[in-house]
């Protein structure tokens, strides 16, 4: 999902000035980590500055990635759950099918590594967004700037396909994207003390305009001789489910909902602009977490390494991989593209999502195993299955 490339830098820095919080957040006292551990929240100082110290220069991609084209994502989350240790720390890449891994895998602490600075502005709208919505609704509603009408509007308990009717059916509101635009810039800048360039202002606006105007219809697009190709919209993604027909995306129920959002009232989840192959990033992430003696649970890499292969840095890629701290349960999650090879591929499904063994990997990459990508994804996975 991610290319190599080089990207106009956009400088993040600290404000140094502070405001009042425009949301409550649990009390408890900001700190930074220390050698006890991980606090139970990072001060909005310690945040902005693991952003602006761990980033390097951002690279370009061939789509906006403003949404997961992934339809396969919830059919491993059965397995992952089976498999995975709870706790430790999650590494990701992309938009929100993070959310919905991170619900299952409970990890305490996520950073989300992305080649693409546009990403990172993302992931602060979202920040913003979880911060100032205490209902799936109410996140919906500020996503997409279609306002909660008293009388009409879903229930706070209301079910996924509930929300995804009446967003469908309700138009968004001008008023109230300019409203939501301004709040969400100033939380940004004085309650999460990130500033950031012209462009990232105009990148910010962007993402919540493309939300604004296409609704639950927005969808992956693909730029110049990739236009043409079919990919689902937020609608299809949101009601997706897993190979037994069960619904289960990040904004299917409270408890998941709730779960992410209080990572970020806490400031735990952490978006980096960097490169998996990268000699920054991800190695100032993993001497972050051997510091405060955090394992990496799970490694979602979506197809990343299948560009890692194009550009010949799936080397690099393994290697800052073998670095982490790892345990024996440590597992990747994949988003396998093979043209419809894959053996444990879903009909229907242009994508397969696997499952493997982190150490697994390192001993397979040791041995030599991995000539090409389809021989990653294809060699000692772990697939989904339907129960009996």
């Amino acid at each position: 999902m991610k290319k190599q490339g080089l990207f106009l830098s956009f400088a993040l820095t600290l404000l140094v000035a502070v405001s009042a919080p425009a949301v409550t957040i649990p009390q408890s006292k900001p700190a930074t980590a220390t050698q006890q551990g991980l606090p139970e929240k990072l001060s909005a100082t310690e945040f902005a500055r693991l952003i602006r110290k761990f980033s390097e220069e951002g690279g370009e991609f061939h789509s906006d990635n403003l949404i997961s084209n992934e339809t396969s994502y919830l059919h491993i989350v059965d397995k992952l759950k089976q498999l995975n240790a709870p706790g430790g720390a999650y590494i990701g890449v992309g938009p929100e099918q993070n959310f919905t891994y991170i619900a299952k895998t409970r990890p305490r602490i996520v950073f989300i590594i992305d080649l693409r600075r546009l990403a990172v502005m993302q992931h602060l709208l979202y920040k913003a967004i979880f911060q100032l919505s205490p209902s799936r609704g109410e996140f919906l509603s500020r996503l997409l700037s279609i306002p909660l009408v008293k009388g009409k509007a879903p229930a706070p308990n209301a079910s996924i396909n509930e929300l995804v009717q009446y967003f469908s059916s309700t138009h968004a509101d001008d008023k109230l994207f300019a409203t939501n635009l301004a709040q969400i810039r100033q939380m940004i800048q004085k309650e999460f003390q990130v500033t950031f360039t012209e462009q990232e202002q105009q990148g910010l606006e962007y993402v919540l305009r493309s939300f604004k105007e296409d609704g639950l219809g927005i969808s992956y697009q693909l730029r110049n001789s990739f236009r043409g190709m079919y990919f689902p919209t937020f609608k299809e993604i949101l009601t997706q489910t897993d190979l037994n027909g069960k619904q289960g995306g990040f904004l299917t129920n409270d408890d998941d909902y709730n779960f992410v959002r209080n990572l970020q009232l806490r400031n735990l989840l952490i978006p980096v602009t960097g490169n998996f192959a990268g000699t920054k990033a991800f190695p100032a992430v993993t001497e972050y977490l051997r510091k405060y003696k955090l394992t990496v649970n799970t490694i979602y890499t979506s197809n990343v390494e299948q560009y890692l292969f194009e550009y010949n840095a799936f080397d690099g890629f393994a290697a800052n991989i073998k670095k982490l701290p790892l345990s024996e349960q440590s597992l990747f999650i994949r988003s396998a593209s093979s043209r419809g090879r894959h053996p444990a591929r879903q009909p229907g499904f242009m994508f397969t999502s696997l499952l493997q063994h982190v150490p697994v990997f390192l001993k397979d990459y040791a041995e030599g195993r991995y000539k090409t990508y389809f021989d990653l994804v294809s060699t000692n996975y772990i697939a989904g299955e339907p129960k009996q």
